[in-house]
């Protein structure tokens, strides 16, 4: 049934597809659609205007018009049926709900929310035949791994243990996929270039949606590192959450400061 109530409203000739605002909807009502933001279905749009500030090109607002009534129910149905689709490794597809695509940020495949099947990165290769057989293998279990493309429903984060990471702190300490990642969510980002306001409020919605387990935060000896830890606890704080805590500090040589 259609009411007169606020909904968002996007300008197609001001969207350039960037999908910033995807991630930001956690009722998953925008997609990005053959190069275009678009609202997959009005039910599913609670018109407060989360997105609004992840549009660098001001394409969203919200507009008072008559629309189909928000349904929770409908959207708690939707996203757990995307949930079961992207958990069995599903690959892009047309959505139910009006041609959608499973993917994130700027709608490309490569943005695809998934979850990938872990290794065991610390048991010995049998019986090499090459030289290559004894490269370490990876250990990422999910994508995407960037703070803002991974959203608060993303069904990886349901019990896990976080592995908060400064993206520097990846290039510098080489046996990171054996000592941290294995078993472990990691969202990365850099606490300097990005907004951490931002990250904070994007860290409040997946502490308070789902429970996890431990977080570990990884940063670099650098002065511009030290606010991904405070964004991190404070997210917590206000989220009234309070899992173990563990914060490594890695050196410019890539040698860990702490235990």
């Amino acid at each position: 049934m259609k009411i007169l109530r606020k909904i968002i409203k996007i300008d197609e000739e001001l969207c350039d597809g960037c999908g910033q605002c995807v991630p930001a909807c956690d009722e998953g009502a925008i997609q990005v659609i053959d190069g275009k933001a678009r609202v997959v279905a009005e039910k599913y749009c609670d018109g407060l205007g989360a997105c609004l500030g992840d549009c660098p090109q001001g394409a969203i607002s919200i507009e008072e018009r008559m629309a189909e009534d928000f349904d929770p129910e409908a959207v708690e149905i939707y996203l757990k049926n995307r949930e079961e689709e992207i958990g069995c490794g599903g690959e892009s597809g047309t959505e139910k709900t009006g041609g959608a695509s499973d993917t994130l940020a700027c709608g490309c495949p490569s943005t695809q929310m998934q979850t990938l099947s872990s290794c065991d990165c610390s048991s010995e290769p049998e019986a090499p035949s090459s030289n290559d057989d004894l490269l370490p293998t990876s250990s990422l279990g999910h994508w995407p791994v960037q703070i803002r493309l991974i959203p608060a429903h993303a069904p990886f984060l349901k019990n896990a243990d976080l592995l908060i990471l400064a993206d520097c702190a990846a290039v510098a300490f080489a046996p990171l996929h054996q000592k941290l990642l294995a078993d472990k969510v990691v969202m990365m980002g850099c606490p300097k270039f990005d907004d951490l306001s931002d990250y904070e409020e994007r860290f409040v919605d997946i502490f308070s949606k789902n429970e996890i387990n431990s977080v570990t935060i990884v940063i670099m000896e650098v002065p511009c590192c030290s606010g991904m830890p405070n964004a991190v606890k404070n997210a917590l704080k206000r989220a009234g959450k309070t899992p173990p805590v563990k914060e490594i500090v890695i050196n410019l040589k890539g040698e860990p400061l702490t235990d």
